[in-house]
């Protein structure tokens, strides 16, 4: 520290670590570190800086030693959406490669719109050694490289090319990840010189700093119209998705669907929402969803969609609801309020829904609720049929009925990519609210086991006794199962859910469906695989420290859950399941696919004919 005491001499990396270790949030009365910590890969690019100053810190800002970057990015977003994105976790990568690896994640994150942090190594300011190890070379452009690439995916971005930049970029970083409507990723290029350099800091900057969640108040203007607009609606619905969760608004929602006697649908991210068994709750809208939630969706009249972006799979492609049907959007994001010609209300939504249940006195037609639970006791038989099992093929479905059946209320069920999200969402029946994490944002493989060892990280904070359940279809281990590793060293048990069904079977599915023939999906479609062989899961499981076994089918399946439940370190179990039969065959609505408009093969010009008769229903931008 200077003489004027106002001042302290420090190193770029060192001030980054001690400023992001001073700062707090609170959560429902309780002060917590903002940062959890981080996941870190060391290479040239940040061992020597970064490193030294991560050393310093270690019981503030625990540092989980990371197997692949792209896992870290992966995790990072599991342990955001454990706490709702009040925090958050660091990512610390190499330059070069080890930086590029993270590219994948920042997607994701960008895409569910979760916070992350990046410290991601550069090349030298002074370019006097230039071009150094692993530095791209770009001829017309010194100053462009690897990191620049990171900046369509990451919501706030910045290359520290000064020591006292960080005083600025810091707290704009913080404060784009918090921020309910621009929430997501942050990167910070941190050149290898400047990581070392040193500046005299101020003192003031270092000093703890407790943060809040904003909640935006809606415009009373747009409350009035979106009140106007239900108050003459016949077949009203509600779009329950993730923000509702992130705003902490479930019970908000549940007053506001309890009052008006309006039906509520959830999206993908916003599984979890309700429990199963509220008589309001009609289940999973859209492609993965269920024909219950499906079929009142064609015919409501005005939907109140809070908290989604009313992505893809949720709408359809647009085709899921009727073309006069008026939208109201409540929003913290002004870019998802406005979507499709939708009545705005950009604001929190707890604080919206509380002013919208104010502005109008109405009640849903009795007849259409009644309409609406028909459907969902439907739909619940046919869910209770589809996982129920005995002497038929195994299925996702039926592992997943067997977890719901024996699972804590508690325990934290994860899915990603290939059939699992479709099916989690489908057949899941919540037990617990916020207990459901399908990441379809992106649909990344490798999440799974990844995203779930941070989600485990997050959970032992909070509910140690619970555990984190992972569905893993056998292409998406065989892509990132790493962090079984990760999760054994870390002592953050996992239960993983392998479920092999000799390939990537739902994308053979969707090729078959489209009438094309299996090509390059299914190990035994694949020409250049003379002889195809299975991966010995458990073995490989084993081999990374956890406890492992296979079973042959639900019932033993559910025996092998027991123990799982019972062990104190992550546990693996394997199921072969058909890539065939078994699939959850209802439900669905039609998804826009770029088929081919014409083909020597008389199936694919057929299945294309017939994939277009539907595209009449599409909601054309209104």
């Amino acid at each position: 520290m200077s003489a004027q005491h106002d001042t302290v001499y420090l190193t770029t990396a060192q001030a980054i670590i001690r400023w992001l270790s001073n700062q707090f949030i609170e959560i429902d009365g309780q002060e917590y570190r903002l940062c959890g910590g981080g996941f870190g890969i060391f290479g040239h690019g940040n061992v020597t800086c970064l490193g030294e100053a991560l050393n310093t810190v270690r019981d503030e800002l625990p540092l989980y030693r990371g197997q692949n970057e792209q896992s870290m990015g992966f995790a990072a977003a599991g342990y955001a959406k454990q706490w709702l994105r009040q925090r958050f976790m660091f990512c610390t990568a190499s330059a070069g490669p080890g930086t590029a690896n993270l590219l994948t994640a920042a997607g994701l994150a960008h895409a569910n719109r979760l916070p992350m942090l990046m410290l991601c190594g550069d090349t030298f300011i002074t370019r006097l050694p230039d071009p150094v190890l692993q530095q791209m070379e770009n001829y017309y452009d010194p100053t462009f490289g690897v990191n620049d690439a990171f900046k369509p995916v990451s919501r706030y971005w910045d290359r520290i090319t000064h020591p006292a930049q960080v005083i600025q970029s810091l707290p704009a970083a913080i404060a784009t990840m918090l921020d309910p409507g621009d929430c997501g990723p942050a990167f910070l290029g941190l050149p290898q010189d400047v990581q070392g350099w040193t500046y005299d800091y101020p003192v003031k900057f270092f000093e703890k700093k407790v943060h809040r969640i904003r909640r935006q108040s809606p415009d009373a203007d747009e409350i009035a119209d979106a009140a106007a607009a239900l108050a003459g609606a016949k077949r009203p619905m509600i779009i329950a998705g993730g923000g509702v969760q992130y705003s902490k608004a479930v019970t908000e929602l549940t007053e506001f669907a309890e009052k008006h006697k309006i039906p509520v649908v959830e999206t993908i991210a916003g599984r979890a929402n309700m429990l199963a068994t509220h008589p309001l709750n009609i289940g999973p809208i859209g492609v993965t969803g269920s024909d219950s939630a499906n079929a009142i969706a064609e015919k409501a009249d005005v939907i109140v969609a809070v908290g989604t972006r009313l992505q893809d799979f949720t709408t359809g492609s647009w085709t899921a609801f009727a073309k006069d049907a008026q939208f109201i959007s409540i929003n913290a994001a002004r870019h998802d309020a406005g979507k499709h010609m939708s009545l705005p209300v950009v604001g929190d939504a707890k604080l919206s829904l509380k002013s919208l249940t104010q502005a109008v006195d109405y009640t849903a037609p009795a007849e259409w609720v009644s309409l609406a639970q028909e459907g969902r006791h439907k739909w619940d038989a046919y869910v209770a049929e589809n996982v129920s099992y005995g002497n038929r093929p195994n299925s996702y479905a039926q592992a997943i009925g067997v977890v719901n059946e024996l699972c804590d209320t508690r325990d934290r069920v994860v899915a990603a990519a290939g059939g699992l999200p479709a099916e989690v969402t489908a057949n899941w029946r919540t037990l617990d609210i916020g207990t459901v994490d399908v990441e379809f944002g992106f649909s990344c493989m490798g999440y799974e086991i990844a995203g779930a060892w941070g989600a485990r990280i997050a959970q032992s904070e909070r509910e140690p006794e619970k555990d984190t359940i992972t569905f893993c279809g056998d292409g998406s281990y065989m892509m990132l199962n790493s962090d079984i590793y990760s999760s054994v060293l870390s002592r953050k048990k996992m239960i993983v859910l392998v479920l092999d069904n000799g390939g990537f079977a739902v994308i053979n599915k969707l090729q078959n469906n489209t009438g094309n023939e299996s090509f390059n999906n299914l190990l035994e479609d694949c020409p250049t695989i003379p002889e195809p062989f299975g991966v010995d899961f458990t073995t490989h499981a084993t081999a990374m420290g956890a406890t492992a076994e296979k079973v042959a089918n639900p019932a033993e399946l559910a025996e092998a859950f027991k123990r799982a439940k019972a062990s104190d370190k992550t546990y693996v179990i394997v199921m072969d399941v058909d890539a065939y039969e078994g699939w959850t065959t209802e439900g669905h609505a039609w998804w826009e696919v770029g088929t081919p408009h014409t083909s020597a093969d008389e199936n694919v010009r057929n299945a294309h004919v017939e994939w277009e008769t539907t595209r009449e229903k599409q909601r054309k931008g209104i």
